[in-house]
């Protein structure tokens, strides 16, 4: 009780943010003031250019101060009172979607340098009034205003991915196994979806999905590359010692499920940035970018919900992304492009596709922990789940995933990839299907891609040639 009533006192803040607010007001008058003003002396002829500059100065100076205001009122209550529901209004500020207290104090610096300067133009524009005693010291208390708000800048970077690696030590997002890191060797870069490619070929499609490996090795969409990770860690199930070193690509097939381990994930403990740690807790099966995606390809693709998509709204409302497609039209990289802006954006992400979030699911079932599991995953705003319809799961399976979906309603966010309509789960996911259905699809922006598969095109180019 004592915990939660100090945690309480937080809202004897709330006045004074509503304080602020009326200041603003002040302001507001005091802008339209000196507007109204300008305009008469104007028209009467009383106004010089110098006064004019002066006047127009004095108002983007009233302007700048109202914004610093603004900064305080919503990003300061935000961080330290209590959330705004916004639930993804169309004017949320972009900065409001990430803002924290660390991203908070270098924007009132950036603010704060931003004003100084305006007095310091008023002052230089009014020199023959202005004396140089004043004009000196003006100056000095700019720079010095310059060179804090730099300082500051300079610190957070480190104070981000510090506070980084406390969230992940403290478990808040369990750890991911080991070998499914993203490096540079594995990052697919370009147009389309060419990944890691695998190196043994592929038998060709069927009509009944994709296509059969020739050898354990993962479809082109999902490969990936081994990271170096410490012996101490251990090797995963089913992977040589040389590939889980880095020296051969990890076939998907070859392991049950990304998480293996669940303690925290501390591999890259080190002193790098906070974007590139999250990236790669993420476990995307290869890093690509949104503006990477070629739109042009599919035949029937909604640019605009993406153009949405890619503001981040959605994960700030705590809704669902579905991309419904055949196999080869783009699914995965655009979740995956949604996955790194969340990641760039201060996001906590995890990827994983169906059959590995079930194989982890069961896990924390067996282990009479599923309960915490779906606790601990509430903590990461942003799920991606991969690969939903390739293969029909089994009711108890099943029954897990509903458990997942129904835990994280209007909680957190989803992006889901699947070959096939909502009105056709019953085919994957048996009786548990409309009650899961209901709950993904009810704050969730739906996305159908149409076209032939981009990897086919590619090899029938390939042939031509």
């Amino acid at each position: 009780m004592l915990g939660y009533s100090l945690f309480a006192t937080r809202w004897l803040q709330a006045p004074l943010y509503f304080g602020l607010v009326a200041a603003q007001g002040v302001y507001v008058y005091k802008f339209f003031r000196e507007l109204w003003t300008l305009i008469i002396r104007s028209v009467t002829g009383q106004a010089d250019e110098t006064y004019v500059m002066l006047a127009v100065l004095k108002l983007v100076d009233v302007v700048m101060i109202a914004n610093l205001l603004i900064m305080v009122i919503v990003g300061g209550y935000e961080t330290f009172v209590s959330r705004i529901g916004l639930q993804g209004h169309r004017d949320q500020p972009e900065w409001l979607s990430h803002v924290n207290s660390n991203v908070l104090k270098v924007k009132l610096a950036t603010a704060i340098v931003g004003i100084s300067s305006v007095h310091l133009l008023q002052m230089f524009v009014d020199v023959h009034h202005t004396s140089h005693h004043s004009l000196l010291w003006g100056t000095v208390i700019h720079m010095a205003f310059i060179a804090s708000a730099a300082i500051l800048a300079y610190m957070s970077g480190p104070m981000a991915a510090h506070g980084e690696r406390l969230h992940r030590g403290h478990g808040l997002v369990p750890g991911l196994g080991d070998g499914h890191g993203i490096g540079p060797e594995g990052a697919a870069r370009g147009a389309g979806y060419e990944a890691s490619a695998p190196s043994a070929p592929s038998a060709p499609s069927g009509p009944s999905g994709p296509a059969t490996p020739a050898t354990p090795s993962a479809p082109a969409e999902f490969a990936f590359s081994a990271r170096a990770v410490p012996a101490a860690r251990g090797s995963l199930p089913g992977v040589s010692p040389s590939a889980a070193h880095g020296t051969a690509p990890i076939p998907a097939q070859t392991v049950s499920s990304p998480f293996d381990s669940h303690e925290p994930y501390d591999v890259y403990d080190s002193a790098e940035p906070g974007v590139e740690a999250r990236i790669r807790d993420a476990r995307f099966p290869a890093r690509k970018l949104l503006e990477e995606f070629d739109d042009e390809y599919p035949r029937v693709f909604d640019r605009e919900a993406l153009g949405r998509l890619g503001g981040l709204d959605f994960v700030k409302a705590r809704r669902n992304v579905v991309f419904v497609g055949p196999p080869g039209t783009g699914k995965t990289h655009l979740a995956v492009g949604l996955g790194v802006r969340a990641c760039q954006s201060g996001h906590q992400v995890l990827f994983a596709t169906a059959a590995q979030w079930a194989a982890r699911l069961a896990g924390a079932r067996s282990a009479g922990r599923l309960a915490e599991e779906l606790a601990d995953l509430d903590a990461c705003p942003l799920l991606i789940v991969d690969e939903v319809g390739y293969t029909p799961f089994d009711p108890d399976t099943a029954q897990l995933f509903f458990q997942l979906v129904a835990h994280r309603y209007e909680r957190s966010s989803l992006i889901v990839t699947t070959d096939r309509p909502l009105g056709r789960w019953e085919e994957v996911f048996g009786g548990a299907a409309p009650a899961m259905v209901d709950r993904l699809a009810h704050h969730a922006e739906i996305v159908r891609l149409e076209g032939d598969s981009y990897r086919l095109r590619r090899v029938t180019a390939a042939w031509a040639e």
